[in-house]
């Protein structure tokens, strides 16, 4: 199963992908995670890794023959949605170079590539790469892969949640993230992927749940759990170790299990 983790910008998308990685590593399951986001650098912290690995960029000759290889294909009437850069029909973890993928403790990163340059032009030829290659990337059994999305939803213009199973949201207490989490819910749906419903995190009490509860109920947007604020969590983050907490753990427990149950 593939599952992308999206949400608005600081929401915690990151600490979110690094507790389940975890869960799911710890039942036994292989997990491959796709950083996706090419504004945020600090993901192969968060897992335990001292560097990322080469991007898949890279492996494609680098930013500009991706952009040359979209032109060529746009030349002979390929429309963006169908335009392939990946010479191979289906790719498994087997396949890339060790060079292009990271491994700390049986969790796997693979990253897409990141901005890196000024006046570098926008990130669409990364997600025409990162679309394709989900689509294209074959899982074996026991193998399950989480996606970190870039912040908001401009993905969902470049169709990249189409190659997936289904879509988490990540929401904190603003009323911006309950507002990205509605339309997250809505053009997961009108793409025929499966919204499996929002994760509450960095949550403070009880009365700030019920809060974000309450206005995510009114436009039906499912609630399927929620991990709390903690200052262990917080402080790794900032020195960029991984964020690793035993209570937050324990809630991501049951939010696993209503992912892949």
């Amino acid at each position: 199963m593939k599952i992308c983790v999206c949400g608005k910008g600081g929401s915690g998308k990151t600490t979110i992908i690094k507790l389940m990685a975890d869960v799911l590593r710890d039942r036994g399951c292989k997990v491959i995670v796709l950083d996706s986001d090419e504004s945020n650098p600090a993901l192969y912290r968060a897992l335990g890794l001292s560097a990322p690995p080469c991007s898949l960029m890279e492996s494609l000759g680098g930013k500009r023959a991706v952009q040359e290889k979209m032109r060529a294909a746009m030349a002979r009437g390929e429309e963006e949605p169908a335009l392939s850069i990946w010479q191979q029909d289906s790719m498994s973890l087997k396949d890339l170079p060790s060079d292009y993928v990271a491994e700390n403790r049986g969790i796997y990163l693979i990253q897409t590539g990141k901005i890196e340059r000024s006046m570098e032009g926008c990130a669409c030829p990364m997600g025409v790469v990162t679309r394709e290659f989900l689509k294209k990337f074959s899982l074996h059994t026991g193998e399950i892969m989480l996606v970190d999305m870039e912040a908001g939803i401009e993905h969902f213009g470049r169709g990249i949640e189409t190659g997936v199973d289904g879509v988490v949201c990540v929401v904190e207490p603003s009323y911006e993230s309950v507002l990205i989490a509605q339309n997250v819910m809505k053009l997961t749906s009108s793409s025929g992927a499966s919204f499996k419903g929002c994760v509450l995190n960095k949550v403070m009490d009880e009365d700030q749940e019920m809060n974000l509860r309450s206005l995510l109920d009114e436009s039906k947007v499912p609630v399927i759990g929620r991990i709390g604020y903690y200052q262990e969590i917080q402080k790794a983050s900032l020195a960029g170790m991984p964020p690793t907490c035993d209570r937050a753990t324990a809630e991501m427990v049951p939010i696993v299990d209503r992912i892949f149950k």
